[in-house]
C-alpha cells in the first residue's frame, strides 16, 4: 500500500524577519516555507497518496520528494506508515480549544532559565539601559478624591494577609505531618461535593473553579517532613492521603531551574491540570485561561495557610516542565505542570521574610558591588 500523507492539524503560520514559518506546536519543530510548502500543505489537507501530485505537478519528482521528505521529518506532515507522535496524538483532545490555547501551552513551556545570577543580572541592566522600568502604580489624572479609611478584620485574617511575603530562606527543623497536612486540605482538600444530576458530582474546595470543573491536580514533593520518607507522592484530595510515586526528591532544585535559593526548601507542591475536565463543559479556547487563574488563586490560599501556621512558603512558575512531567509520569498535554508552590520552616528568631542580598540574587547590581552566590 502506497504511503499516505496528511498535513499535521496543529501548524501555526507567522512570519519571523523575512522568512514564513510552519510550527507544529505538539512537537514544538518549526519548518521555513515557500510557496511550495504552501502548495503541498494545502493539497494534503486530507490523507492523499503523493504519487498523483507527483505525476501532474510542474516540479521534478526528486524536488518534491526532496521536499515531502523534509516536511515530513519536521511533523509539517504525517505519513500513513510512520506513528503519530504521542504529543499530536494526545493533542486531539484539545480539538476545541486548538489553535489559540494549543499553540500558547506549548510555546512557554520548557523556557531556558539561566543558572548564572551574575548573567541574569547583566541582562536587567542592559534591559535598563534600552528600556525604563514601568511604573509600579497607575496614577490617573482626575481631580477628585476619596480616601478611603480602614478597619481592622476580626481574627486572624488581618495578620496572615499582612505577613505573607515570599520567602527564600529557611530553617533546618522538619516541618511536621500535621503542617502539611493542614496546608494541603485547606489548599486541595474537598470541602463537599455537590450534585449536579446529569453533570456528575462537582468538588467545591476553598479556592474558585470554573464551573466547579476542578481540573487542578496536586503532587507533593517531600524534602524534609517528620515520619516522612523524602520522595515524590500525590495528594488525594478526596481522602486527604499522599500516594508514594517515586524517590526523585532529590530532583527538587532541578525542577526549579535558575533559583538555588529554594534548596533548603521542606516541601514543594507541583500543581497539574487535567485539561478535559474544564474543556468538557467550556469548549472554547477562553477556557484556558481560568485554568491558569485557579492555579493563582490556589497557590495564594497555600501561601495564606502556610503563613497562618509560620511556615515560610513561595510560589514560582519558573519550572523544568517536561522534567517535572517524566517524573511525574504525565504526558505534559492531557496533563501538564503548571504552578509550584512550597515552604519550609524559618530560619530561628525571624518572624519576618528577609530581604535578598547580594549573595542570593545580585538584582540590578553593578559589577564592583557584586557577590558571587554560594552554591546550594
Amino acid at each position: 500500500m502506497d504511503c499516505l500523507f496528511r498535513r499535521s492539524p496543529f501548524l501555526v503560520a507567522y512570519w519571523s524577519d523575512e522568512r514564513l514559518l510552519f510550527h507544529n506546536f505538539a512537537t514544538g519543530r518549526i519548518v521555513s516555507g515557500t510557496a511550495l510548502t504552501i502548495g503541498l500543505l494545502d493539497y494534503f489537507s486530507t490523507w492523499k497518496a503523493a504519487a498523483p501530485l507527483l505525476e501532474a505537478s510542474s516540479f521534478s519528482p526528486t524536488e518534491l520528494d526532496a521536499a515531502l521528505q523534509q516536511l515530513s521529518e519536521e511533523t509539517a506532515l504525517q505519513r500513513s506508515d510512520r506513528p503519530t507522535p504521542i504529543a499530536e496524538s494526545a493533542m486531539e483532545s484539545w480539538q476545541s480549544w486548538n489553535p489559540a490555547a494549543g499553540f500558547f501551552h506549548f510555546s512557554t513551556k520548557d523556557v531556558v532559565f539561566s543558572p548564572d545570577l551574575n548573567e541574569v543580572n547583566d541582562w536587567h541592566l542592559a534591559r535598563v539601559a534600552e528600556r525604563p522600568i514601568p511604573e509600579p502604580i497607575k496614577k490617573p489624572g482626575g481631580r477628585t478624591f476619596v480616601q478611603l479609611p480602614r478597619e481592622d478584620i476580626p481574627g486572624t485574617l488581618d495578620e496572615t494577609l499582612r505577613q505573607r511575603r515570599t520567602w527564600r530562606r529557611f530553617g533546618s527543623e522538619p516541618v511536621s505531618v500535621g503542617q502539611l497536612g493542614t496546608v494541603l486540605d485547606l489548599t486541595f482538600g474537598v470541602r463537599h461535593w455537590m450534585d449536579l444530576g446529569m453533570a456528575g458530582h462537582a468538588m467545591l474546595r476553598t479556592s474558585p473553579s470554573a464551573g466547579a470543573r476542578n481540573p487542578l491536580e496536586a503532587y507533593v514533593v517531600v524534602r524534609n517532613v517528620s515520619t516522612i520518607q523524602p520522595g515524590v507522592y500525590h495528594y488525594g484530595a478526596a481522602d486527604h492521603r499522599l500516594t508514594a510515586l517515586n524517590d526523585a526528591a532529590g530532583r527538587f532544585v532541578e525542577y526549579l531551574p535558575g533559583q538555588p535559593w529554594y534548596s533548603e526548601a521542606h516541601v514543594l507542591v507541583l500543581m497539574t491540570a487535567v485539561f478535559e475536565r474544564t474543556e468538557w463543559k467550556y469548549p472554547f479556547a477562553r477556557a484556558y485561561r481560568t485554568i491558569l487563574l485557579e492555579a493563582g488563586h490556589f497557590a495564594q490560599t497555600f501561601c495564606l495557610v502556610a503563613t497562618a501556621l509560620k511556615l515560610a512558603p513561595f510560589c514560582t512558575a519558573a519550572l523544568a516542565d517536561s522534567l517535572i512531567e517524566q517524573d511525574l509520569g504525565i504526558d505534559g498535554v492531557t496533563e501538564s505542570v503548571i504552578y509550584a508552590c512550597g515552604f519550609g520552616t524559618r530560619p530561628p528568631g525571624t518572624d519576618w521574610a528577609p530581604w535578598p542580598d547580594a549573595a542570593d540574587i545580585p538584582a540590578l547590581l553593578p559589577p564592583s558591588a557584586r557577590k558571587t552566590p554560594s552554591k546550594p
